[in-house]
């Protein structure tokens, strides 16, 4: 994307788009027609399985109140004791919570580009497939890009979290 498209998408977006374009990523931020706060519903939109959206899941640490991001595949369930026994007691996150570390509103948090970095988790399961899809920080925005790019991108361990 070169500067008249990126300032046309939302912040979110343009944020994320900046983070991809900096770190030489293959793939800019699409926008869909409808949005896409689930899973299922972006699967739906891409025309892929479920288990390629990389759904983002934030958490709230409970010793810091840092935000803890887990990354997984669309088609699992985080298990929460799994991720409390790698980065201590977590609780659920609101909307308010979400938007105020992130700079995203649930529905369309992007594995990149936070407000404020959090702790991240990536699950072992995405690596079940080739490409993957996530949130672009807009529900109706998403980028393609492979497991491992989640890996470059973020600098986060993989885990076993569902």
């Amino acid at each position: 994307m070169c500067g008249a498209e990126l300032h046309s998408l939302p912040e979110g977006v343009q944020r994320v788009s900046r983070v991809l374009q900096d770190a030489g990523h293959p793939h800019s931020p699409r926008m869909l027609d409808d949005a896409c706060r689930t899973a299922q519903q972006a699967a739906d939109a891409l025309g892929i399985g479920v288990g390629q959206i990389a759904k983002s899941i934030i958490f709230r640490r409970k010793s810091d109140d840092a935000a803890v991001l887990v990354i997984t595949s669309g088609d699992k369930r985080v298990d929460e004791k799994k991720v409390d026994a790698l980065v201590g007691k977590t609780g659920r996150a609101d909307a308010e919570f979400v938007k105020a570390r992130t700079g995203f509103t649930i529905g369309g948090v992007s594995p990149v580009a936070h407000a404020t970095p959090p702790v991240v988790l990536i699950d072992r399961e995405l690596f079940r497939f080739e490409e993957i899809w996530a949130a672009a920080g807009h529900p109706h925005a998403v980028f393609q890009l492979h497991p491992q790019d989640l890996e470059k991108l973020t600098g986060a361990p993989v885990a076993d979290v569902v």
